[in-house]
């Protein structure tokens, strides 16, 4: 019984030392405010590419119907 406990206590240790190794490690690479502010103008610059690409896919699509029903 003893030994099933120093495993499992161990175990433990081990796993409490893994998840605040982490915590650290992630505490030191935290977003400053500009890198937040570059991740929305990227968004932004991105979906209004999307946007762009998604008109001119349209008005391709457009050009080829005959708007009056003749053809």
């Amino acid at each position: 019984m003893t030994t099933v406990l120093v495993i499992f206590g161990s175990a433990l240790a081990l796993a409490v030392a893994a998840f605040a190794v982490a915590a650290w490690r992630d505490r030191q690479r935290q977003s400053t405010p500009e890198d937040s502010a570059a991740a929305r103008e990227a968004t932004s610059t991105q979906e209004r590419y999307a946007a762009e690409r998604h008109g001119a896919q349209g008005e391709v699509w457009q050009r080829g119907q005959n708007p009056e029903g003749c053809g």
